[in-house]
């Protein structure tokens, strides 16, 4: 495992925090899924050493501040740039998985000319009524409660989506779902609220659409690729956790996607 420096970078809401390994080259930027943190990309970190990384904790998870409101997609995207602008980089490369996604089109409609690429895993490019469908499953909050049965839900919750295949990685996830209730909530409810596929059809950076079989999301990849035919895409494996549990395919894929654009 490489030197994993943590830090934090001002903006308008609060302190965010990232988590980083110093290297040469345009900086890759990631953007972790609901209701992860940085951390599920460390192995992927581990892999493409030698290269500047960046992991950002999603306001409202990990080491960040709790906005006090319910922002919008696009906020959370001002303050991915205002993170970005206050430890200095410029240009960059984004990866966003799920909700990572959904922040990294706003990135790139914000600013286009600074993202040099994106890499998603599960792009959702869904019609109004599917996302009002995915609100029902995956915004109701899990708050803690006198008797702790929250516990036990959230820890289901994670079994269903895949995390139980490694006891490491279900323990990590349960932590940071437990310390994520309240931004759990509200990402997801920035995330259907979102109209993805505008924002996904007007981006013209290279594009690296990727998913898992058994990912939540597999059923949009087709549909995605079809919106942008000119993009690569592969599969993984490993569910909804692609970055921990396939991290030899997912940093293999980023390597050989960035190659194409720095040669």
């Amino acid at each position: 495992m490489p030197s994993i420096s943590k830090g934090y970078a001002d903006t308008s809401g609060g302190q965010l925090h990232f988590h980083h390994v110093a290297g040469d080259g345009v900086p890759v930027v990631f953007l972790h899924q609901t209701a992860s943190s940085g951390k599920m990309y460390y192995d992927v970190m581990d892999r493409l050493s030698g290269r500047a990384l960046y992991a950002m904790d999603t306001p409202g998870f990990g080491g960040s501040f709790d906005p006090d409101d319910m922002p919008s997609m696009p906020q959370y995207g001002a303050w991915i740039l205002e993170a970005l602008d206050s430890i200095g980089i410029q240009d960059f490369h984004l990866f966003g998985h799920h909700t990572g996604a959904c922040i990294a089109a706003e990135i790139i409609a914000a600013q286009p000319m600074r993202v040099k690429t994106c890499m998603m895993i599960g792009p959702v490019p869904l019609t109004k009524e599917e996302r009002e469908a995915f609100r029902v499953h995956y915004s109701t909050p899990m708050s803690p409660d006198s008797k702790g049965e929250y516990l036990k839900t959230t820890w289901d919750y994670l079994q269903g989506l895949g995390a139980h295949s490694d006891l490491e990685l279900h323990h990590r996830e349960f932590v940071d779902t437990c310390r994520a209730y309240m931004g759990r909530f509200k990402a997801y409810s920035a995330d259907w609220d979102q109209d993805f596929t505008a924002l996904f059809e007007g981006i013209a950076c290279p594009l690296l659409l990727m998913c898992a079989p058994d990912d939540v999301l597999i059923d949009y990849l087709d549909r995605a690729k079809e919106m942008k035919p000119d993009a690569e895409s592969l599969l993984l494996s490993g569910a909804n956790f692609e970055p921990d549990q396939d991290p030899d395919g997912t940093a293999n894929a980023i390597r050989d996607f960035l190659a194409k654009q720095d040669g």
